[in-house]
């Protein structure tokens, strides 16, 4: 038993150590040298006053912004993740019914089939703060009727913050915070 007992506890130790202390350190101190950002996060300020992060999502629910897409943490950069709830969950498709319902309400004239998956379910993380260019152009004309502007003025702006993927790579996107802020800008 002693012959089991004594590695096992060694095995135990070195493991708890490299995986709990030496590991953790070494990304934290990698983050800060390679990052630009010293690995906290790179801030969206506004005046010069922090208004978000670049890579966290944020919840939008006034008719003068773009919604952004639902969140199964609420927002909560400590909380990251889904709601591991599948097509079959009762709840999770109770959940997805309202937000179609809350959508069509908010943007009358939008068919049900037209809504983007992006404005109706969460993403994987939860924090995703970018929505897809259909999900944003399908907001348009409730942006445009609520802050009384041309519509082609907002679809022109969505255009203008519609990032490309790189290298062909990926799909295009568009980043909710900042199209909200250069919204914002125009008046």
């Amino acid at each position: 038993m002693k012959n089991y007992f004594l590695p096992a506890i060694k095995i135990t130790l070195f493991t708890a150590i490299l995986f709990g202390i030496v590991y953790p350190l070494f990304i934290v101190l990698a983050a800060k040298v390679i990052a630009s950002d010293d690995g906290n996060g790179e801030l969206i300020q506004v005046d010069g006053k922090a208004v978000g992060f670049k890579l966290i999502g944020q919840s939008f629910v006034s008719d003068k912004y773009f919604n952004s897409r639902p969140s199964a943490v609420n927002y909560n950069a400590a909380a990251t993740g889904g709601s591991n709830k599948g097509p079959n969950n009762l709840d999770y498709l109770k959940q997805v019914e309202e937000r179609i319902n809350d959508f069509l309400l908010r943007n009358p004239g939008v068919k049900r089939e037209d809504i983007p998956v992006d404005l109706i379910t969460a993403s994987g993380g939860g924090l995703d703060p970018h929505i897809s260019p259909k999900a944003a152009m399908i907001q348009v004309a409730r942006i445009a009727q609520a802050r009384n502007m041309n519509a082609s003025l907002v679809e022109a702006l969505v255009k203008d913050y519609t990032e490309h993927p790189t290298l062909g790579i990926g799909t295009a996107r568009v980043h909710v915070l900042r199209l909200n802020i250069a919204l914002d800008a125009l008046k």
